[in-house]
């Protein structure tokens, strides 16, 4: 395994961190319990996890990720081996079962003791909020729609006190930021002049079909110290190439989640054939061509990976091991130049 550390921290984080939004869903305990023994023993000691997992989120599993991470840590007495991140749900319909008031300094309080309990621990390495409150174009929406009248446009500040004050508690260690969008950023880089925390990393999708985090957010990244966490690294396992010619294996997450259509659309299939056929002549497998190249992005910190199988957990992690050659970035590039970002 390769490290790093969470930037302006003496944090050290593997270079792949171990995504769980499946366990307690596509994954039940035992399996779940089975990727974090293999991921620790395999020098993964970065797990992120989240209030709102497991995924699709939904009342009666509400948080049920971090209690099944929880209660592995108290019996495996290995918190201390283990750096953990987790994220306050943001506003919306999606979340109403969660909380309806934001990021206020209540809803932070309530999300990071909530968190502590199910997670057994008293403190949290990285706490992050898990999409803006502002209404904005993330979760793969191209444009951008102003809304004048927007309640929490301008909480910035009253987040970072509140943010502030958990750390200064020993509650959480470090603040970071998801799903969001390079004003976003700026704005709480700048505030955190205020002798206020700073948002260390963002953790943003980030793959070969989606590659937009490179325009504005990558910048702000290698200027401003701050690094990105990637998930859907292989674009909803569309990466793997397991869904071309038609393919809808019956326990795949496109079949499960068929709402995710962005990921399967003609263009997103086109050019994982073209990125298949690169990695077939260089003897490479497509999912750790796919992840070795987002691993060597000198703007990310550490590549989420999230598993349903065992075996692909394996393949993932191996992926570390991968360094690609010119030339085979090269013929990547010509691919993004003909189709840049199908899947936003």
């Amino acid at each position: 395994m390769k490290y790093t550390s969470l930037p302006n921290s003496d944090i050290k984080v593997s270079k792949i961190c171990l995504g769980t939004m499946t366990f307690g869903n596509q994954n039940n305990i035992q399996e779940a319990k089975e990727q974090m023994n293999y991921a620790l023993e395999n020098g993964i000691n970065f797990f992120d996890t989240a209030e709102l997992y497991p995924v699709p989120a939904t009342a009666s599993k509400y948080a049920d990720t971090e209690r099944i991470i929880g209660n592995w840590m108290s019996e495996k007495a290995n918190r201390k081996d283990i750096v953990l991140a987790t994220k306050i749900a943001g506003p919306g319909d999606y979340t109403k079962h969660i909380r309806t008031n934001g990021f206020s300094k209540e809803a932070l309080f309530e999300a990071v003791d909530g968190s502590l309990k199910r997670l057994k621990t008293d403190y949290i390495d990285l706490f992050q909020l898990h999409w803006p409150e502002r209404e904005s174009n993330f979760f793969g929406k191209r444009g951008f729609k102003y809304i004048e009248e927007d309640k929490w446009s301008e909480n910035f500040e009253n987040v970072l006190q509140t943010l502030k004050k958990l750390i200064d508690s020993g509650k959480i260690r470090q603040v970071g930021l998801s799903n969001e969008n390079p004003w976003g950023v700026m704005k709480f880089l700048g505030l955190s002049k205020k002798q206020l925390p700073k948002m260390i990393t963002i953790q943003n999708p980030y793959s070969l079909l989606n590659r937009l985090f490179e325009v504005g957010n990558a910048e702000i990244c290698m200027r401003e110290n701050t690094g990105l966490l990637a998930y859907s690294p292989l674009g909803f396992g569309v990466l793997s190439g397991k869904y071309l010619k038609g393919n809808l294996p019956e326990d795949s997450r496109l079949k499960l989640f068929p709402n995710l259509k962005r990921f399967s659309g003609e263009k997103s299939m086109r050019a994982t054939q073209l990125y298949m056929e690169i990695a077939s002549k260089n003897n490479l497998s497509l999912t750790q061509m796919s992840l070795a190249f987002v691993n060597s992005q000198p703007f990310v910190t550490s590549n989420i990976i999230g598993a349903s199988k065992l075996s692909q957990l394996k393949e993932n992690i191996e992926s570390i091991k991968i360094n690609l050659s010119q030339e085979v970035l090269k013929e990547i590039e010509e691919v993004h130049e003909r189709i840049p970002n199908p899947a936003p």
